[in-house]
């Protein structure tokens, strides 16, 4: 790391033997040159909307160029200390033990970080977003291959694997409503790990799955699962974001700006540069790079920006209801846990990326680029006999990009169309006369 150059007069600090700030956050001590302060960041590598906060921007090495940048400026050395975990609920434990300084994790995760904070005198804020899907598509409830089970209604009295707590566990929780069934007394609800979950419906230990990106895309692709319910059917915004130590925010705020500037140049590589973006994840978290794309692309079903949409803090307090209910939270007041000035003083000239529905999309085997469609019928025309690393294709009705081979498609007439489930393809025949529904490689051969 830089270090600064010694000034012609030095203060008494700077004659003291220097000291190191570790053992995470970096609160202690003072802001003498030549100090080095450790910055702790807590992050979630599988949870792949946060990449742009944790997994992609470690591999790029970009918030440790922008602390160099500021150690010449304050006289600093600054060291970043990563750490990887599961979910969200061990790094809010460390945010509020004053061990982790900057961490990332999904909307409702982010309000038990809220709620723990002011709970244990040690609050945080939400100073920016990662990822986020506008009418909640992160989100899936999928069920194992060949299940009897066609639409939501069907989970009636059944066996869901759902993680407490989640924005995934939100979902179904609030789609059980909506089709008329009462999560609490009318679906026996397994409260588990993602990973757990996935190895119980392997077994058929449970029926269905609601669980968070990329657990749904990661079955699907592995054939080891079937969407049943698509988040977006709810149309309530879910997004993952960063939270900080107020404490921290409040002594290092150039470091904070570091981050969210960084943070923001990742930003810009994953939609610059996707293929290369997805591959990189792929490598640092053993999943697929054709799953990471799936969420981050593109075309995929996230949209990564730092901004703070009024839509996404709408939703958040929209959440809290959900969160009491089921007794993990007492209150949150959203407001006093948005801070959007860490924003407006890094990142001063930010606006909203412009919104755009998903096109289908063709990943070549070999190819360092993807090529898009104007409509389904010409992607199931250009993977005829191509040598297709991944096809994606999205939702007819609510626009949820998902692979082509696991989609369900429907003729009608001339035009193809693409469903994420089976009850999805199932409700547009039924209100279309004529059309029906073919397996994937019926409708690549009719198609062609």
């Amino acid at each position: 790391m830089f270090r600064a150059r010694r000034p012609l007069f030095l203060p008494l600090a700077l004659l003291l033997p220097l000291t190191t700030a570790c053992g995470g956050g970096s609160d202690a001590g003072d802001a003498s040159a030549g100090k080095t302060v450790t910055v702790t960041v807590g992050y979630q590598s599988k949870t792949i909307n946060t990449v742009t906060a944790g997994t992609l921007l470690r591999s790029l090495g970009y918030f440790e160029e922008e602390l160099t940048a500021q150690g010449r400026k304050d006289g600093l050395t600054y060291r970043v200390a990563w750490q990887d975990y599961a979910t969200g609920a061990p790094i809010t434990a460390q945010m509020t033990a004053g061990k982790i300084d900057i961490g990332s994790m999904g909307d409702f995760p982010l309000l038990i970080n809220a709620a723990r904070g002011k709970q244990l005198k040690e609050p945080t804020r939400l100073v920016a977003v990662t990822g986020y899907n506008l009418r909640g598509g992160l989100n899936t409830v999928v069920t194992a291959p060949g299940s009897p089970l066609r639409s939501l209604a069907d989970l009636k009295g059944r066996k869901v694997s759902s993680s407490v707590g989640s924005a995934a566990d939100g979902t179904l929780v609030r789609a059980l409503r909506r089709a008329g069934i009462d999560p609490a007394k009318e679906v026996r609800k397994l409260n588990q790990q993602p990973s757990v979950g996935a190895s119980a419906l392997a077994a058929g230990s449970v029926d269905a799955l609601s669980q968070f990106v990329a657990w749904p895309g990661l079955l699907a692709y592995q054939g080891k699962a079937t969407a049943l319910y698509d988040g977006a059917e709810l149309n309530l915004p879910t997004f993952h974001g960063v939270t900080v130590r107020e404490k921290f925010a409040e002594r290092r705020p150039a470091v904070l700006d570091a981050f969210l500037r960084a943070q923001r140049r990742a930003t810009d590589h994953l939609r610059t540069r996707p293929i290369a973006a997805a591959e990189t994840v792929a490598k640092e978290t053993g999943l697929p790079a054709e799953v990471v794309h799936l969420y981050n692309g593109a075309q995929g079903i996230a949209t990564f920006d730092p901004a703070l949409r009024p839509e996404l803090i709408a939703a958040l307090k929209e959440d809290v209801p959900v969160l009491k209910e089921a007794g993990l939270v007492k209150d949150v007041d959203v407001d006093a846990f948005v801070d959007a000035e860490p924003l407006r003083r890094a990142l001063p000239n930010l606006a909203y990326p412009k919104a755009s529905l998903p096109k289908p999309e063709l990943w070549l085997k070999g190819q360092a680029s993807t090529r898009t469609f104007d409509s389904p019928a010409q992607l199931l025309k250009a993977v005829k006999g191509a040598p297709v690393r991944a096809a994606y294709v999205p939702d007819a009705v609510t626009g949820t990009p998902w692979f082509a081979d696991r989609a369900v498609w429907v003729a009608d007439g001339s035009r193809w169309l693409a469903f994420m489930t089976r009850s999805g393809a199932e409700r547009y025949v039924a209100g279309h006369a004529g059309s029906r529904t073919f397996p994937y490689a019926d409708a690549v051969r009719l198609a062609s």
